[in-house]
């Protein structure tokens, strides 16, 4: 997940010891901020099973998305990102549905921000269900339907949909990170269309 900075700004004046003024967007931190937060302690984050629904509220798809490692290695994934500070979980959810989705892709977000499931990644492999080599990380797990177009943005190559039995079949599953797929199957036993 690439994190931004806040542009510099031209007319600052440095403090005491001669350094720029802190952020003025205290949510934002620097990649090695970033990096050395990571280090030391768990970060929150929001995913979202993007789906769409029939008129009776029923799943009929589940959209998946399809991204490049660093390595260069295609996966799929689910949409991800972290909570910024002094951010709420609805306003969280909706810009990264948004970042990955893009702005057209209307989410309808649930009234009560209860997540179906709450996933916890390792930076050590076989220490639960999820891996991820970064960090430590805590992530609130959400089902999100979208009735507009979705247009994926950011490092989203494409976002696939499938029925929700494609969507839980092991070949599914085997390519998405960080042991992703399990919670995928999460999220459909939660709207009870598992197969």
């Amino acid at each position: 997940m690439a994190v931004r900075t806040p542009d510099p700004d031209p007319d600052w004046t440095p403090d005491s010891n001669g350094a720029p003024p802190a952020s003025t967007n205290p949510g934002w931190l620097t990649d090695i901020e970033l990096l050395e937060v990571r280090r030391r302690l768990p970060l929150l984050y929001v995913e979202a099973v993007p789906v769409r629904v029939d008129g009776l509220g029923q799943v009929t798809e589940v959209g998946v998305l399809l991204r490049a490692t660093a390595t260069g290695q295609m996966t799929r994934t689910l949409v991800s990102g972290r909570v910024l500070y002094g951010e709420t979980l609805r306003d969280a959810l909706f810009r990264h549905l948004e970042k990955d989705l893009g702005p057209m892709a209307f989410p309808m977000l649930p009234a009560n921000p209860t997540p179906f499931s709450v996933a916890e990644y390792f930076p050590m492999p076989g220490i639960g269900k999820y891996h991820d080599d970064r960090q430590h990380a805590v992530a609130l797990a959400y089902v999100v339907p979208v009735t507009g177009t979705c247009d994926p943005r950011q490092d989203a190559l494409e976002l696939t949909w499938m029925t929700p039995a494609e969507a839980a079949s092991p070949a599914v599953s085997d390519d998405m990170e960080g042991g992703r797929g399990a919670l995928l199957r999460a999220a459909l036993a939660s709207v009870g269309v598992l197969p």
